[in-house]
């Protein structure tokens, strides 16, 4: 993910049941390039959207989403103040090799996820 000023969209994950599909249409269309990416024992499938980072992850859902990842400052604080404002935590803060992220389900009803990255 690339890094931004907090509070910035910084990462678009596409959420699919069918990776394979949905990656070859969006690679056709769009001419977009994807690369997996090893993070430790971890592996993910980035891709090349432009102006922000991207990637595909297959998960058990009905409907396909793009899911937008907003860097914040501190991700415990961020997802706690979402669910003081309404919001319904779907993951709570869980570390990955890269930084913290959580989902929060926002009282309009979609999903945004939070991003905290790993300093150097």
């Amino acid at each position: 993910m690339r890094r931004a000023l907090t509070n910035q969209i910084v990462h678009l994950e596409l959420c699919t049941g069918n990776l394979p599909r949905a990656l070859g249409f969006y690679t056709q269309l769009f001419g977009w390039k994807a690369e997996n990416v090893h993070l430790g024992s971890q592996s993910y499938l980035a891709l090349e959207l432009g102006r922000i980072g991207g990637g595909v992850a297959e998960c058990d859902t009905e409907q396909t989403l793009w899911l937008p990842y907003v860097e914040v400052a501190d991700v415990a604080e961020a997802t706690e103040h979402a669910r003081f404002l309404g919001g319904t935590v779907r993951l709570e803060p869980r570390e990955g090799p890269a930084g913290w992220r959580s989902i929060v389900e926002v009282p309009a009803g979609a999903a945004i996820a939070l991003w905290q990255p790993k300093r150097s």
